[in-house]
């Protein structure tokens, strides 16, 4: 069993991620044919992370998923290599993000952060805050102690527009924000 965790722990050390630029509104037809088409000792994961959000639908307010990254995939390998002739299957792909003709993957530090915003499963959770003069205070979910980030919010709508570095630069995304008071 001591082999197995220690092969496994290897294993993560070596898993790096990418991240494939493609259409928007193609990331779940780019995800799936990547499934597909690669094969798993190439492929070890390729997900689309996600944020929840509430939608007031039918008179009732509904949490939904949406797309934190529009136009961006992400895909796990510890062989590049293979990973980008493979990718040569996939149809509608634009590219792998790099520099020049160098493809480059996340950094650590951006990895942990993905990590820790929205956990092994990728989706940002619903956070919740109030807003005490022109300050807003994050209670519980995600955005706690990442209000720095917030550079707008809609209370209707119930999102926050945040501006992270990530990719290698400024990214804008939007994720749920439950603002319960205002003083």
């Amino acid at each position: 069993m001591a082999k197995h965790t220690q092969f496994r722990k290897q294993k993560e050390e070596t898993e790096v991620w990418y991240v494939m630029q493609v259409q928007t509104g193609m990331e779940e037809r780019i995800c799936a044919q990547c499934r597909r088409k690669i094969s798993e000792t190439v492929l070890e994961q390729c997900f689309i992370p996600r944020y929840e959000v509430k939608k007031h639908i039918q008179g009732e307010w509904k949490t939904q998923k949406q797309i934190l990254f529009p136009g961006y995939v992400f895909v796990v390998t510890s062989d590049i290599q293979n990973l980008h002739e493979e990718l040569k299957k996939v149809i509608g792909l634009t590219k792998l993000i790099g520099t020049g003709r160098e493809i480059v993957p996340i950094s650590e530090n951006e990895k942990e952060f993905l990590l820790g915003f929205g956990g092994e499963e990728q989706v940002v959770q619903m956070s919740e805050g109030i807003i005490t003069g022109s300050q807003v205070v994050i209670h519980s979910g995600p955005l706690k102690g990442k209000e720095g980030y917030i550079r707008k919010i809609d209370r209707h709508k119930r999102k926050a527009w945040l501006e992270l570095p990530l990719l290698g630069g400024m990214q804008n995304v939007q994720v749920g924000l439950e603002i319960v008071c205002k003083k």
